[in-house]
C-alpha cells in the first residue's frame, strides 16, 4: 500500500519534497515535470529539477525520488528517461495530465489524451529504453473533454509495458474542481495486473479510505491533501495500521519550515522563501486557522529575511545558514 506525493508544477520542489516527506508517511515523489522538446537534456536541468539526485535520488528522509517529463517526441522522451536513470532517478513517470494551456498548446500533458495511440508509442519507447530493473509510470487523467476514452487510455499505457499508472480522476476540463470521480477508476483495472494509483481530493484520512473503497486501488497519491495537512501521509500510515496517531501541531509546522533551510538557499532569488511561504500558507489554512491569520502577518512583506524572522518570532527558534 504505497502513498506517493504528487508532482505539483511550481508548488512541490526540491525543499516541499523534503519539507513534506520529514512529516513521514511517502513512499515515493514525483518531480515536477521536466518538459523534452527535441533533444536529450545536459545532466544540469536534471539536476536543477532534482537535487536529490545529488543524494542516491532519495529526499533527506529517505524516501525515493522519481523524475517526470513531459513531451509528445517519443525516441527523444526515451534518451532522456535513460539518462535520468543513469543519474539516479528511481525510474521514471510520463506526465500525459497537465492541463495547464501553454503545455497543452505545444502538444504535451493532458492533450495527448486524445492520442491513446501516442501514449502507447511514448510508453513503449521509454519501456524500452529503460533498464528493466527501472520502473517506468504515467500520470494520466480519466480523458480530455469526458471520460468517453478512459479505457483506451488506460490500455495503451498498460499494453505498453509501464509498471504503474496513476489516475488523478478528473478529466482535463474538470481541472481540479471537486469531486474527483474515484469510481471510475475501477472498471479499467479490473482486467489488468498494471500497479494502479488513485489520485484527487483525497484530504483527510476519512477520503483516503473512501477514494480506496471507490477505486479499488491500495495505493493511493496525495497532492494538494498534503500541502493542507502536512502530517497527512503520516497519519494514514499509522492509522491504516490501527496505531494511535497525534496531530502535529501549528507550532510543530513552524519549525519544520525553520529546520529545512528553505531560507538558506542562494541558488532562488532574495523573494523566493518569502512568496513560497506565502503560496503553502493558501493551503495550510484549510486545515490550521493559525495559517491564516499568520498570513495577514506576513501578506505584505517582501523580504525573505522579514518572513523568516516572523517564523522565527512565531515558533520561538533560532537559526543560522
Amino acid at each position: 500500500m504505497k502513498l506517493i506525493l504528487a508532482p505539483m508544477e511550481g508548488v512541490v520542489d526540491f525543499h516541499m519534497r523534503e519539507l513534506l516527506t520529514d512529516f513521514g508517511g511517502f513512499d515515493l515523489c514525483v518531480t515536477e515535470f521536466v518538459r523534452v522538446v527535441d533533444a536529450l537534456l545536459p545532466p544540469r536541468v536534471f539536476f536543477r529539477y532534482c537535487p536529490e539526485l545529488n543524494f542516491s535520488g532519495k529526499t533527506k528522509a529517505g524516501t525515493p525520488v522519481r523524475i517526470q517529463l513531459l513531451g509528445q517526441n517519443a525516441p527523444i522522451l526515451a534518451e532522456n528517461a535513460v539518462r535520468a536513470v543513469e543519474l539516479g532517478s528511481h525510474g521514471v513517470d510520463l506526465n500525459f495530465g497537465c492541463p495547464a494551456k501553454a503545455v497543452n498548446k505545444s502538444k504535451g500533458g493532458a492533450v495527448l489524451l486524445k492520442e491513446p495511440e501516442q501514449i502507447y508509442q511514448i510508453v513503449k519507447a521509454v519501456r524500452n529504453a529503460v533498464p528493466e530493473k527501472d520502473e517506468v509510470s504515467a500520470k494520466v487523467r480519466l480523458g480530455f473533454d469526458d471520460s468517453s476514452q478512459s479505457q483506451e487510455i488506460f490500455d495503451a499505457v498498460n499494453s505498453a509495458g509501464a509498471n504503474s499508472i496513476a489516475i488523478h480522476a478528473r478529466t482535463k476540463r474538470d481541472g481540479y474542481r471537486p469531486p474527483a470521480y474515484w469510481e471510475k477508476i475501477k472498471p479499467l483495472k479490473e482486467k489488468s495486473n498494471i500497479e494502479v494509483v488513485a489520485n484527487g481530493e483525497v484530504w483527510n484520512f476519512e477520503q483516503y479510505t473512501l477514494c480506496k473503497e471507490r477505486s479499488g486501488c491500495e495505493h493511493v497519491m496525495l497532492g494538494r491533501g498534503a500541502l493542507a495537512q502536512p502530517d497527512l501521509a503520516a497519519e494514514i500510515a499509522a492509522r491504516r495500521l490501527a496505531k494511535d496517531y497525534q496531530p502535529i501541531s501549528w507550532q510543530a509546522v513552524l519549525t519544520h519550515i525553520v529546520d529545512s533551510n528553505m531560507h538558506c538557499d542562494g541558488g532562488n532569488s532574495e523573494r523566493y522563501f518569502a512568496s513560497r511561504t506565502k503560496q503553502w500558507l493558501a493551503y495550510l489554512k484549510l486545515h490550521y486557522p493559525e495559517a491564516e491569520i499568520f498570513f495577514e502577518e506576513i501578506k505584505r512583506l517582501k523580504s525573505s529575511q522579514e518572513v523568516l524572522d516572523k517564523i522565527l518570532q512565531a515558533s520561538n527558534k533560532v537559526t543560522s545558514c
